[in-house]
């Protein structure tokens, strides 16, 4: 079975790695073009065309998919099925309709629940107990296609999102292996999406950084390791703007949400909402670096 492969970030390069590991004909990779990066504005490659270009593989990266120029190139590798993983585009009917097999897509939740681009932050923020990954045949829709397979993981308490990401990478992998295998055999599954159950992840931005301490103790901590690592969750303690980075409940308060309670070597003590509090253990302040709340109280007290 000939295969393209479309994807952009890590976890896409860790399914197209197990492609190649795995010996399936990959006709060619597609990805997102080169972006400025840094300070310095150098166009740095994906981690997709990187995985791509030391395998030997062919690499695309049209600007666009909707202009008839990534038709033609596919027209021409004639794949029989091309697999799209966190491409970061929406593919078009005609493309759809080229292989085939169809395109299938990984989507890192358990479908239908959290379409769109960030199901794996917005299950941590959620405080969902466990999340997964879903492979699905690809439609015209937003993730609405039919699923082939799924795989489910618990989220632990204290998870952030990047650490969930590294998790459901190979599990994605994997699941996309098993996947081809049972399309090339004629076995796969079809099950279609309760699309009444649907519910929706939209990208994350700065906007939801500020800690809202009017939620529960659970819903604090889990903005703070859901925000990780992109934007952070950030607040303004003792009049100090800080990234904020870990933190642990801390017990019953009658204080209003937002009020420093403790100040000291543990780390700092806020009320949250439901008569609740926790303990920020790790931030970073505008300027500084990242360090144990403890530690960076010691040259810099906090008025409680």
């Amino acid at each position: 079975m000939r295969i393209v492969f479309m994807g952009t970030p890590d976890f896409a390069a860790c399914s197209l790695q197990k492609l190649i590991d795995e010996g399936f004909d990959i006709a060619g990779v597609f990805c997102q073009p080169d972006r400025p990066r840094d300070r310095g504005h150098k166009l740095v490659p994906c981690a997709v065309k990187q995985t791509a270009q030391a395998a030997g593989l062919a690499v695309y990266q049209p600007e666009k998919l909707r202009d008839g120029t990534a038709l033609a190139l596919l027209r021409g590798l004639a794949p029989d099925l091309i697999a799209v993983v966190a491409y970061g585009k929406l593919i078009p009917d005609d493309i759809l309709a080229l292989p085939k097999y169809g395109c299938v897509n990984v989507h890192g939740s358990l479908l239908p629940r959290y379409r769109g681009s960030a199901p794996i932050q917005r299950a941590v923020l959620s405080g969902d107990g466990s999340t997964g990954v879903t492979t699905m045949y690809l439609s015209s829709g937003m993730d609405e296609g039919d699923m082939i397979y799924s795989e489910k993981t618990p989220i632990g308490e204290t998870e952030t999102s990047g650490e969930l990401f590294d998790r459901l990478a190979p599990m994605g992998a994997a699941l996309l292996v098993k996947t081809l295998r049972a399309i090339e055999a004629g076995t796969a599954p079809r099950t279609p999406q309760d699309h009444a159950a649907a519910t929706y992840a939209p990208p994350l931005s700065r906007e939801e950084s500020p800690i809202d301490w009017t939620k529960s103790a659970r819903l604090v901590l889990k903005h703070i390791y859901g925000m990780q690592p992109w934007p952070c969750a950030t607040a303004e303690l003792g009049g100090t703007s800080f990234k904020v980075f870990a933190a642990e409940a801390a017990g019953k308060t009658e204080k209003t949400p937002g009020t420093l309670l403790t100040a000291g070597k543990a780390g700092i003590q806020v009320a949250c909402g439901h008569g609740e509090s926790v303990r920020i253990t790790e931030l970073q302040a505008a300027g500084g670096r990242r360090m144990a709340a403890g530690a960076y109280l010691l040259g810099h007290p906090m008025e409680v």
